[in-house]
């Protein structure tokens, strides 16, 4: 590689738009599988029906994306006999942007109630700017969006990116450990407005010249007050709390179901079609009865019963066991007392409840624990498929603490590939510099190679990075990845959920029965061999939409004193340690 000679990368931003988007076309051919099925005694009529290649060879590739189940950990759903719902962003769906201004006003006015300035009235909700699985530190006041690890990928300070010297001295390490309670994770729909408001309400008092900035930065000052970022924080918290317990927002939900709630009629067959393949059906909700009744009642408000021609029912019969005021992620730990609910009235019956399961009979019960419920129906921990939104308290607990088998519902997902789809020649792109930059430290010697030379290349990481994150709608850009680096929020994706998708509905697409396979995923030691990329399903689903784990190098400006411990260790080959998660 000649030297630069100090001149600035042409990376122009129509050159970063001229980078096609590019595939991976890796895999086993059709012969190959031929001659294995032929070895094993396959009968001939079974080879006839194969079909392979990148179109076909992952789980329900005939699909369309909005459409598919993606694929975490192989589940095989003979084995499930339970399959649990939560009810918000999960079988009810909030309609975007329209409930996050609803809820940004309500939270607005309260915050005025308890003696913020009038002025922040005026103030209108951005839907294209806050993103979930973001942390606010609470003692600086910034957003941060972290890698899997805790690196930080990103920090802001009201709307405004935190300089890199700034970013030193306040993250020595470039780092946030993301268990300190300094640091609160943002990782729900229902967060969107905080974030944003968060983020409006720091930049308000950063810009207000009646205030200045404490001299260690965790907050501001007038002549006769003090406010800190925490301060701001817990009244924000607890201005949120009041609403959903003593406020207006349910009910302001509940008088107006078809502006915020969206509706699906394929719900009712769906649950209609997993009981009468034998299998329990349950909701596990931490709302109360009586939004949940008003809720459900909606979502199954049509003039039919599953489908046209057959009688309306009650939203209850697609149940099995309901399960309101569920407390979770606690009803996933020691929980709380299970007590039965009178559908009739909502009132809860006295008392710890013991009875007995009726079949055809559905249960309507509060409370209770993960444990309380599989004593009670005599269910095992991996025969439940439980399906939520909320990462931590519907996925992460349930898998991690009960070994339940899980699904994560992610809304955005949609959008998320589509905007994949603009950036995936980019990331493509990005690797090979990555590779080039990671040739250049781990050889210094074999040529003449200046400081300018990696500048440039760094440079040009740095842009092309940027340039990915603009391909996405959400100014944060993608709620999985910065750049290369996949973000906390994917890490616990990858782990946690054996299946992902836009919609629990995508089940509907894929037989009662079916076995939901992931690729093989080879160690960066098991990569080095010549013949590891051979047959790798892994490599091939690159180009599907993926959500890649770190990288072997992504360029931090700030990394240059470890830059060549990274590269000698890390780096053996391009894309060594690329590995994605594919359906």
């Amino acid at each position: 590689m000649e030297s630069s000679g100090g001149s600035e990368p042409a990376l122009s931003e129509e050159f970063l738009r001229s980078i096609s988007v590019q595939g991976v076309n890796h895999g086993p051919s059709r012969a190959e599988l031929v001659d294995i099925m032929t070895e094993l005694g396959i009968s001939e009529e079974l080879q006839a029906g194969l079909h392979v290649g990148v179109e076909d060879y992952a789980d329900g590739c005939h699909l369309d994306h909005s459409n598919r189940v993606f694929v975490n950990s192989s589940l095989n759903m003979n084995t499930i006999k339970y399959i649990g719902f939560d009810m918000d962003y999960t079988l009810a769906i909030y309609k975007s942007p329209v409930y996050e201004e609803m809820t940004f006003n309500l939270i607005m006015k309260r915050l005025v109630d308890i003696g913020y300035p009038k002025d922040l009235l005026d103030s209108n909700y951005d839907a294209s700017f806050p993103q979930r699985g973001l942390f606010f530190d609470q003692e600086y006041g910034n957003l941060l969006k972290l890698d899997q690890y805790g690196n930080l990928l990103l920090c802001l300070h009201g709307f405004e990116d935190v300089d890199a010297a700034t970013i030193r001295q306040l993250y020595p390490s470039k780092f946030a450990s993301p268990s300190e309670s300094r640091f609160y994770c943002l990782n729900t729909l229902f967060n969107l407005p905080e974030v944003y408001i968060l983020a409006l309400l720091v930049n308000s008092y950063d810009a207000n010249p009646d205030v200045r900035k404490l001299a260690n930065g965790t907050g501001v000052e007038s002549e006769d007050l003090v406010l800190s970022y925490k301060s701001i924080f817990q009244d924000l918290r607890r201005a949120i709390d009041w609403l959903h317990v003593e406020g207006n927002l349910k009910s302001k939900t509940v008088n107006d179901l078809d502006l915020y709630i969206e509706k699906d009629p394929r719900l009712p067959l769906m649950l209609h079609r997993i009981r009468e393949s034998g299998r329990k059906v349950f909701l596990a909700t931490n709302s109360g009865w009586s939004y949940t009744k008003s809720m459900m009642e909606h979502l199954f408000n049509f003039p039919h019963g599953p489908q046209e021609g057959m009688p309306h029912r009650p939203w209850s019969s697609y149940f099995d066991f309901i399960i309101v005021d569920a407390q979770k992620p606690l009803f996933f730990a020691e929980g709380t007392v299970l007590r039965q609910i009178d559908p009739d009235t909502g009132a809860l019956k006295i008392g710890k409840y013991k009875g007995t399961i009726r079949d055809g009979e559905t249960c309507f019960w509060a409370g209770g624990s993960s444990h309380a419920f599989c004593q009670m129906t005599g269910a095992r921990g991996k025969e439940i498929l439980f399906v939520g939104d909320h990462i931590f308290g519907d996925i992460l607990r349930s898998k991690k603490y009960q070994g339940w088998r899980t699904f994560l519902v992610v809304p955005e997902l949609n959008q998320e590939i589509t905007d994949w789809q603009s950036a995936q020649g980019l990331f493509h792109y990005l690797k090979k510099l990555e590779f080039i930059l990671s040739s250049m430290i781990r050889n210094p010697g074999e040529a003449d190679v200046n400081d300018q030379d990696i500048k440039c290349v760094r440079d040009a990481i740095k842009k092309t990075a940027t340039a990915m994150d603009r391909c996405h709608r959400s100014r944060l850009g993608s709620l999985f990845r910065s750049g290369s680096r996949q973000s906390y929020f994917a890490m616990q994706a990858m782990r946690y959920a054996d299946l992902y998708a836009s919609s629990f509905i995508n089940l509907t697409n894929y037989p009662s029965r079916y076995l939901f396979r992931a690729p093989h995923q080879l160690m960066p030691h098991e990569q080095s061999m010549p013949s590891a990329t051979e047959g790798n399903a892994s490599a091939m689903d690159a180009s599907l939409y993926p959500l890649s784990s770190t990288p072997a190098y992504h360029h931090d400006e700030d990394d240059e004193d470890s830059d060549e411990a990274a590269m000698s260790s890390e780096v053996s080959q391009e894309g060594s340690n690329q590995k994605v998660m594919t359906p």
